[in-house]
């Protein structure tokens, strides 16, 4: 137990008889109930912000914000499948994003700004491609993952140019926009930060911010994109809070963004990472395709 939990025990009266270390929280049980204890700030801010939109799906949060941890009361977490888990949490993020929406008045330089981020982003992706091709490509002997990536370095390329497209699409839709949706982000989404009782609830706020939804939804897919069918939970999260025009081809413009794969690793895990970006360009490819609006004659 941590300095800071021993005088956290004794200011809020706690006295625990019990005391478990759970990844980087302490839970404490005793008489007067069990609470969990972050060496983390809590985010009152945000915390304020979402009980004003009436959304408390979070769990309480008993100690003042000026301790330099955050004392919350314990949920006990109802076993379930994970793919209800995950379709329960996506309707909640999805309830989150409808309460805390609001819009924001802008200048064009805001959305010049995040065009030309992205591009630079993609046009540095574009570069790191084409010097590391250049330089496998003049060896004498590949390694296998070399020999690997060099196989399939025109998806990696066709992922980049369609980003690029979708990207210039993007703009052309909010180039003549001054008004731009923001909401809450929890910002760390994955099934380990949602837990199901009597509700459900969001823990671990402390990446919370203001921001486009799209970016809770990819970072999403980032993390479990590989395990779930992620085109099932979009149109789950629509159903409640359709995303906009544009929205939508910002989150496809960083959907089929690859990521940067380091070759200067263990020739396994670059096999590894290799592998992982390929299979979820694939995927994305394989879910546009199933969106795309029939063809008329």
């Amino acid at each position: 137990m941590t300095k800071i939990s021993k005088e956290i025990l004794k200011k809020y009266h706690l006295k625990p008889n019990q005391y478990r270390k759970d990844h980087s929280v302490l839970i404490v049980s005793g008489q007067n109930g069990k609470y969990v204890i972050k060496d983390k700030k809590s985010n009152h801010d945000i915390y304020r912000y979402l009980k004003a939109r009436n959304f408390d799906y979070y769990p309480p949060v008993i100690n003042s914000e000026e301790d330099e941890c955050e004392i919350t009361e314990y949920v006990e977490e109802v076993n379930m499948p994970e793919e209800q888990k995950l379709m329960d949490m996506i309707s909640l993020l999805s309830l989150l994003h409808n309460k805390t929406t609001y819009y924001k008045e802008v200048s064009v330089d805001e959305f010049k700004k995040i065009y030309e981020d992205l591009d630079n982003n993609i046009r540095y992706l574009f570069s790191y491609y084409q010097d590391t091709i250049s330089i496998i490509e003049s060896k004498k002997y590949m390694s296998p993952s070399e020999y690997f990536l060099a196989r399939n370095i025109s998806e990696i390329f066709s992922a980049i140019t369609y980003s690029k497209q979708q990207l210039d699409k993007w703009y052309q839709l909010v180039e003549s926009k001054r008004r731009i949706r923001y909401v809450v982000l929890h910002n760390n989404l994955e099934l380990d930060h949602f837990i199901e009782n009597e509700q459900p609830y969001f823990i671990s706020w402390n990446k919370a911010k203001i921001d486009s939804p799209v970016f809770d939804l990819y970072k999403l897919y980032r993390k479990i994109g590989d395990r779930f069918d992620f085109s099932i939970l979009l149109d789950e999260y629509e159903k409640k809070y359709p995303l906009l025009e544009e929205e939508k081809n910002l989150l496809i413009v960083l959907l089929t963004m690859p990521l940067k794969i380091e070759m200067n690793q263990d020739i396994f895990d670059e096999c590894k990472m290799i592998t992982k970006e390929l299979e979820a360009l694939e995927r994305v490819r394989h879910m546009l395709q199933e969106k795309k609006p029939p063809q008329t004659t």
